[in-house]
C-alpha cells in the first residue's frame, strides 16, 4: 500500500492513497484482549481497522458503545439500554470518555499503531449512525422525535472526539470514518418511523462533522435501499456483494462516476466458512458482470473497489476470522490483477 503525498486532504488522501481490493474489516473482532485484536487488525487487513470487542464486553456492542454520555440512556449488565425519558436532553453536551470499558479496544488499538510506527498508514474506525440508535432508543421507550434527536447529538460528538484522538495519535494517517446502519434495511417498510429523505439528512448532518478530517462512509450489512443512502453523500459505501445491487447499477455507475467508492462484502460471515475463496470470488464476478451490462463502468467498478466481510467476525472464533482474511486477500489479489478482472467483468 503507497502513502498518499497530502494524507490531510481526504479528496486526495484516503482514497488517493489506496490500492484497488485493497481488504478492510466491517468493526467487530472477536478476541477478548484489545493487544491481540489490534494486531490481528494490523497484520490482516490492508487497511487498519480500530476493532470493537463485543467478546470482550457487552460494553463495546454496537449501540451500547454508542450511548456514552448521553444523559437519560444508561447501560445495563448484558448490554441493554434504558431510557429514564424525563431526563432525556438533546441540548445537553455529550462527553465521550474514552477511559470507559466501552473504548478499550480503540484504546488498545492506538498503543499498538503508535508502539508499531504505523503513522502515514491509513485507518477506517466504524460507529453506529443516527439512524439505528434513534430507532435503538425508541425502542426503549423514547418518544420519536426525541429519540432522533439525541441520536444525531450523540454520533455526532462521537464521531468528532474519535476522530480528533486518531489524529492526535496518528497525524499523518488518513482515516475512514463509515457509519453503520444495520436497520436502514427496513427504510422503505411502511411502518419506519422516518421519510427516506429525513435519515438521508441525519446520515449527512452527522458524516459533515469530520469530512473536512476523514474520508465518509456507510455501511449496512444487509440489502437496503440504495439510492437513499447515496443521497446522504457518503464517499464511501459499504455493501454486502448481493444481486440485489444489480437493480440500481444506475445509481452505482453515478457513484462511481463521482469519485465514489463501493466497498463489497465479499464473503459471508454467517454459516458455513467455505475452505477457499473461489465460491465469493466468482459472486462477485457475477455481480459485476450483471453490472455492466446495466451500462456500469468495468474499470471504475475495479479500480474504485474495496473488500470486506459482509459483518463483523466477533461471531466467529479467532481462527475462523482468520480463514476469513485468507480468503479476503485471495479476492483482492485477484482484482488487483487487471488481465483477469477485465476478462471477467466483460464476461469473457
Amino acid at each position: 500500500m503507497t502513502t498518499p503525498e497530502s494524507p490531510k486532504a481526504p479528496e486526495d488522501g484516503f482514497l488517493g492513497g489506496v490500492r484497488p481490493g485493497s481488504t478492510l474489516g466491517v468493526g467487530s473482532l472477536p478476541h477478548r484482549d484489545g493487544e491481540s485484536a489490534a494486531r490481528f487488525s494490523l497484520e490482516h487487513f490492508d487497511i487498519a481497522v480500530v476493532p470493537r470487542l463485543p467478546r470482550r464486553s457487552p460494553a463495546e456492542q454496537l449501540v451500547a458503545q454508542a450511548i456514552v454520555g448521553a444523559r437519560g440512556v444508561t447501560l445495563g449488565q448484558y448490554g441493554t439500554i434504558a431510557v429514564d425519558v424525563d431526563a432525556l436532553d438533546p441540548d445537553a453536551p455529550v462527553v465521550t470518555d474514552l477511559r470507559s470499558d466501552n473504548f478499550a479496544g480503540f484504546r488498545s488499538f492506538l498503543e499498538v499503531a503508535s508502539a508499531e510506527g504505523i503513522d502515514g498508514r491509513p485507518v477506517k474506525w466504524q460507529l453506529v449512525g443516527p439512524v439505528t440508535l434513534g430507532l435503538s432508543l425508541t425502542r426503549a421507550g423514547a418518544p420519536i422525535d426525541l429519540a432522533f434527536r439525541v441520536a444525531s447529538q450523540t454520533v455526532r460528538a462521537h464521531a468528532d472526539a474519535l476522530c480528533a484522538e486518531l489524529a492526535a495519535t496518528l497525524p499523518d494517517s488518513p482515516q475512514l470514518m463509515v457509519l453503520d446502519e444495520p436497520l436502514l434495511a427496513d427504510l422503505m417498510d411502511h411502518d419506519f418511523p422516518l421519510p427516506p429523505d429525513t435519515a438521508a439528512d441525519l446520515l449527512s448532518s452527522t458524516m459533515a462533522v469530520v469530512q473536512d478530517r476523514a474520508t465518509v462512509g456507510v455501511h449496512c450489512c444487509f440489502d437496503a435501499d440504495w439510492p437513499s443512502l447515496l443521497e446522504a453523500g457518503p464517499q464511501v459505501l459499504s455493501l454486502p456483494a448481493r444481486e440485489a445491487v444489480v437493480d440500481v447499477a444506475g445509481y452505482v455507475d453515478r457513484f462511481l462516476d463521482g469519485g465514489g467508492w463501493i466497498s463489497w462484502g465479499a464473503i459471508s460471515s454467517d454459516g458455513p466458512i467455505g475452505v477457499t475463496a473461489n465460491r465469493s470470488w466468482h459472486a462477485l464476478s457475477s455481480i459485476w458482470c450483471d453490472l455492466v451490462r446495466r451500462g456500469s463502468d468495468p474499470a471504475l467498478l475495479r479500480q474504485q473497489s474495496l473488500l470486506s466481510p459482509r459483518s463483523g467476525l466477533a461471531g466467529h472464533a479467532p481462527s475462523v476470522a482468520e480463514d476469513i482474511c485468507r480468503s479476503l486477500g485471495e479476492i483482492s489479489e485477484r482484482v488487483r490483477d487487471q488481465a483477469s478482472a477485465t476478462r471477467l467483468v466483460f464476461g469473457a
